[in-house]
């Protein structure tokens, strides 16, 4: 590194000349530039940056500085050539100004007020002690002023221009005080406005994410105007400023806070810092934010701000990794290979190429002549300078000196061509004209090529985005990773080669610049109060809601047939949840139906085979097969509730449970009345007799049942039951039931089938201990009671439980509860059918029935 320090920008030339008969050959040469023609355009830009030294004391020149030390800024002398190429290239051109040659006058300017009015003035009359309005120079016409780069020194010769209406074309950064045609009615500028530069830089944080950086603009006009429009396009872009710096142009204004600035963007977590302005306006950080170690930033700058070129004040290393915005702009070949020819033989008038060849290639001066000796490096050639000093490449200030020679070179020839048709112009004869006169066609010129002048023909400003790399070490190469376009589409404004952007050292890839972490996905940013919209706290989602995306303000609700999955960053479908076949609930449930079907079937066989024995004939053996048959259709009606509900499955449920259990109760109801009226009732027989003999007890079962169809009509007629998808009650599952519809009409239903078997019990209950040798009042009764206990026990249950487990419920009473029936009432007379054959006879019928009635003589 301690090798290259004096080819970083500026270049503190006597340190490298060492001898006094060197430094008397550079002070020798003059520092102006002239190029003849027969019109000529006055030149005024700085090629150094400032003098120093010490006073010595004159009596005409009290100021005079002895030991004089000069910084040259070679990246501005690079605007030289490129005048010299244009010119040529101009005088070259038959069909451009024919006949006529254009040359230039060139004044370097340094950075004090009064030296640039005063080179201004010199030119104007020819004389190095100027006086007003004096012309000492005949025999060339002056054509135009071509200024920059500072916007100051263009300002202070607009104002003396302006005096003369002398066209001023300045190439330095656009400036809208320049554009005031009130002030400064003569300057055209070259360069584009920076319209879209904020949003270009937007565009940039928006895509990496970055939403916390800071901010370092001049302390004048335009960093105030560009602050002012950059704000509005963050707050709509949910980006802020970690810092807002203003810098004073002046060294000693900015000397006093410099450390306090330092102190805020070493001390902040922005990762990005955006440097907007020129190198006038920001010259006090130039001096010192290079020689600080802030190597672990990324500096997002434009153009007019290229920190890579002063290399006294920056070190490359500080800025390796940063960001450039510049106007797009033609690429040109011819210049480079102009530049590749450059030499001081081929230019001896250029007074600057001879001090350039000295430093760089060891070149020695004559101690006669102040010339170059010719014995330098053969094929010597500026290309071979790294290109952080001097890249032969054409630049945006470049192009836009060329842009301003050849509007120049135009509008002459257009005034040419006018001329000749008012034949105001003999052959041979040097051009007649008036420097005002140029105006018109100099003016309708910048707009044919769409040149921004008073805003009407303004075309959007491209850019071209520029990564600095300096690895490996010295390297100092600007390298084009994207563009911005306004002109497209929003999403495809901004275009980037990511693979190709080189970092600061201190990151592997692409570097955060945030205010905290990132919420991820799965959360939600919560603001904090008082601080800005950019600092937050992360929340998880709520359930069933999901967010996909980082920092999301909001999180997105699931469909109601998806769920949010754990980590909450995305929506499952939910899985259709029934009491399904497969289901090992399901498929006990339904054995155990099947089960009991079958053997209440057998059990009806085995009354249908003895249908003759006592036992079946002692009990109504009709009502019993009608229990039977009913009790088997109890337990496939069960079925009904496994497997996926639907329309026809649901309405069937209610109807065939409610209808086949009606039936159920009700034949049980007329076994209980048939046993107390045989036995029970006291009316006279004849009542009795009519009873038993018209068989009025058949009809307890249509009519109860009658009953029960009634309400089931009534249930359907107004709110029939339907199927309805849960998606709320389980997790990831939608749970499909068939809803009851009416609550009122179900429990009026279970409520009447409760109401029968409780008239049952009260009958069965009365005839228990009733004389007879095959009285099933006792097992009417316990049956009842045990389908009672059932369905009132049912009832809590089945409202405190949800999904399949609530139909498990309902399809476990409806099995017990006919169990129960089957097994109380049959069981005992199966056994006695089957295993007890022999108490199944008539003789053991009488031999029973002897024994009750010797039974009270023996006690």
């Amino acid at each position: 590194m301690s090798s290259w320090i004096f080819v970083i920008g500026f270049l503190l030339i006597p340190k490298l000349v060492g001898t006094d008969s060197i430094d008397e050959c550079y002070f020798k040469v003059k520092e102006d530039y002239h190029h003849e023609g027969n019109v000529v355009i006055g030149v005024f830009f700085p090629l150094n940056i400032f003098y120093a030294g010490k006073k010595f004391s004159y009596v005409y020149l009290p100021h005079y500085l002895k030991d004089f030390q000069m910084q040259y800024n070679f990246r501005n002398y690079k605007f030289l050539l490129t005048l010299v190429f244009a010119v040529e290239e101009i005088n070259k051109n038959p069909y451009l100004l024919p006949n006529i040659s254009l040359g230039f006058d060139f004044y370097n300017i340094p950075y004090m007020d009064i030296q640039i009015l005063m080179n201004a003035a010199i030119w104007l009359t020819g004389l190095n002690n100027p006086l007003s309005n004096y012309n000492c120079i005949k025999e060339k016409k002056a054509a135009a002023v071509l200024t920059g780069i500072s916007w100051t020194t263009s300002a202070h010769i607009g104002t003396l221009l302006h005096l003369y209406k002398f066209p001023q074309i300045t190439f330095g950064p656009f400036d809208p005080t320049l554009n005031d045609p009130g002030q400064f009615s003569s300057v055209y500028q070259m360069a584009s406005k920076d319209t879209f530069l904020s949003y270009a830089i937007v565009s940039l944080m928006v895509h990496f994410h970055w939403n916390w950086v800071g901010l370092v603009l001049p302390d004048n006009h335009k960093g105030t105007n560009f602050l002012s429009d950059l704000r509005d396009k963050f707050e709509s872009s949910g980006v802020c400023m970690a810092f807002v710096e203003m810098i004073p142009g002046t060294w000693t204004s900015f000397s006093k806070n410099f450390f306090k600035t330092l102190g805020k963007i070493q001390e902040s977590l922005a990762n990005v810092i955006i440097i907007y302005g020129d190198t006038d306006s920001l010259q006090g950080l130039m001096r010192n934010l290079g020689q600080q170690y802030l190597t672990q930033r990324v500096w997002v700058m434009n153009s007019q701000w290229d920190a890579t070129h002063h290399a006294e004040y920056f070190m490359l290393d500080t800025f390796h990794g940063s960001l450039t915005f510049e106007h797009q702009h033609e690429e040109m070949i011819e210049f480079t290979n102009f530049i590749r020819g450059v030499n001081p033989y081929k230019y001896p008038e250029d007074n600057y190429l001879p001090k350039l060849w000295h430093l760089f290639f060891k070149c020695q001066f004559s101690k006669l002549n102040c010339q170059l000796l010719e014995i330098c490096q053969p094929n010597a050639s500026l290309e071979f300078l790294p290109r952080h000093i001097f890249n032969t490449a054409m630049n945006e200030e470049s192009y836009n000196i060329y842009k301003a020679v050849y509007a120049v070179a135009h509008s002459l020839h257009k005034m040419s061509l006018q001329q000749v048709q008012l034949q105001l112009q003999a052959n041979g004869k040097t051009m007649e004209f008036f420097p005002w006169q140029l105006h018109h066609f100099l003016r309708k010129i910048i707009v044919e090529h769409n040149m921004d002048l008073d805003g009407k023909h303004k075309s959007d400003a491209e850019y071209d985005i520029l990564n600095f790399w300096n690895f490996p070490k010295g390297l100092g190469l600007k390298v084009k990773i994207g563009s911005f376009s306004p002109n497209t589409s929003k999403h495809q404004q901004l275009s980037l080669h990511e693979q190709m952007i080189q970092w600061p050292e201190k990151f592997s890839e692409i570097p955060p610049s945030v205010c905290n972490d990132r919420c991820g996905p799965g959360f939600r940013k919560v603001s904090l109060e008082g601080k800005a919209v950019c600092c937050y706290d992360c929340t998880p989602c709520p359930d069933n809601e999901i967010s996909n995306e980082t920092d999301v303000d909001q999180c997105i609700k699931c469909p109601e047939n998806h769920f949010a999955n754990r980590e909450k960053n995305h929506c499952l479908h939910k899985v259709d949840s029934f009491l399904a076949h497969e289901h090992p609930l399901g498929m006990i449930l339904t054995s155990i139906a099947l089960c009991f079907s079958a053997l209440t079937v057998v059990v009806l066989g085995v009354f249908i085979k003895h249908k003759d024995t006592p036992i079946v004939k002692a009990n109504n053996r009709s009502l019993s097969y009608i229990l039977l048959m009913a009790l088997t259709i109890c337990f496939l009606c069960s079925l009904l509730f496994i497997g996926r509900p639907n329309t026809v499955t649901c309405i069937l449920q209610q109807i065939t449970f409610g209808g086949v259990f009606t039936v159920v109760l009700a034949t049980v109801l007329a076994k209980a009345i048939t046993v107390v009226i045989a036995f029970k009732v006291t009316f006279p027989g004849r009542v009795v007799r009519w009873l038993i003999l018209s068989r009025a007890l058949n009809f307890i079962i249509p009519l109860c049942s009658l009953i029960q169809f009634i309400l089931f009509g009534i249930w359907l007629g107004t709110s029939p039951p339907f199927i309805h998808q849960d998606a709320h009650t389980e997790y990831g599952y939608i749970i499909i039931v068939c809803n009851k519809g009416s609550d009122v009409a179900f429990h009026c239903v279970l409520g009447y089938l409760c109401s029968l078997a409780l008239g049952s019990y009260i009958m069965a209950f009365m005839s228990r201990n009733l004389p007879d040798t095959f009285n099933e009042a006792k097992f009417l009764s316990f049956s009842m009671l045990v389908f009672f206990c059932v369905w009132v026990t049912f009832l809590p249950v089945y409202h405190s439980t949800k999904g399949k487990v609530m139909v498990a419920m309902e399809v476990f009473s409806i099995l017990a509860s006919s169990a129960a029936i089957l097994g109380f009432i049959f069981a005992p007379k199966c056994y006695i059918i089957l295993l007890k054959p022999d108490k199944n006879s008539l003789h053991y019928m009488r031999e029973r029935k002897h024994l009750r009635r010797k039974k009270p003589f023996k006690t």
